[in-house]
């Protein structure tokens, strides 16, 4: 039996299904991501998509993004001011309106049981139906880029915390007396794997996806992400079923817990 046979056929349009149900009708979405332009990079076109119809986006970073800068005058602290500020620019292009940094120091980013109970903790706090992250396997994504080690921890502890802890009454007591009951998380998407089975059509949507990635001036720097975007959407566009001409892709579960 295949993925998507085992998860339910998923139409291209990104209109998941629920097992062997229907998506949740009204989705009320957690994307959990190491860094400041993770979510831009990895979904802001199905996010712009999910906002336009009606469903809640809340983007959760693990880090404050203190080291990326290679400018000598620029100081760790400063920067975290400035990526705050663009990440909740950059969401604001594409519906969001909820940022919420956990604030760990860039580049230093474990998968620990530390971060599991506060990623556990947020989830429990938001109660999504869904939620997003990145592929915790992937250590290059091609000859020339090899993943960054927070993004695999970011991954690691999002998956971790879905299945079995935040559904679990018994992970994590002290979470129970700060009023925070375990949660059923519905599905979940995750952004970058080799193995994606689903694509979200983002072809309305695709002009949002670069000019909230343009919001992060800080990293763009005289990179013009516009030309390499539209690439790279393409090239999943063409292994959607049917293609579509601009997409998104994931590998979609509906976890258990």
């Amino acid at each position: 039996m295949s993925d998507s046979e085992q998860i339910g056929e998923v139409p291209s349009d990104g209109t998941a299904k629920e097992g062997n149900g229907e998506a949740p009708e009204h989705k009320k979405v957690a994307v959990i991501f190491a860094h400041p332009d993770d979510p831009d990079f990895s979904c802001a076109g199905t996010v712009a998509r999910w906002t336009d119809e009606g469903h809640e986006v809340v983007y959760v970073l693990l880090t404050n993004g203190d080291k990326g800068s290679h400018d000598p005058e620029m100081s760790p602290e400063r920067l975290v001011k400035i990526r705050e500020k663009e990440q909740r620019a950059a969401a604001a292009v594409v519906g969001v309106k909820e940022v919420i940094f956990l604030g760990r120091p860039d580049g230093l980013l474990v998968a620990d049981l530390e971060l599991r109970r506060d990623v556990v903790r947020v989830i429990r706090q938001l109660k999504p139906t869904t939620v997003v992250c990145g592929d915790p396997t992937v250590y290059w994504h091609a000859p020339w880029y090899i993943n960054h080690p927070d993004h695999r921890a970011a991954g690691e502890v999002v998956l971790a915390a879905l299945y079995p802890a935040v559904g679990n009454r018994n992970y994590f007591p002290e979470l129970l007396a700060e009023g925070l009951e375990p949660h059923k998380v519905k599905e979940l998407y995750i952004s970058g794997s080799p193995n994606a089975d689903t694509f979200v059509d983002i072809g309305p949507y695709l002009d949002r996806k670069i000019a909230a990635l343009k919001a992060h001036a800080s990293q763009m720097g005289d990179w013009d992400p516009s030309e390499p975007i539209r690439e790279w959407a393409s090239k999943d566009g063409q292994r959607a079923n049917p293609p579509v001409e601009f997409a998104e892709d994931y590998l979609y579960f509906t976890p258990e817990g």
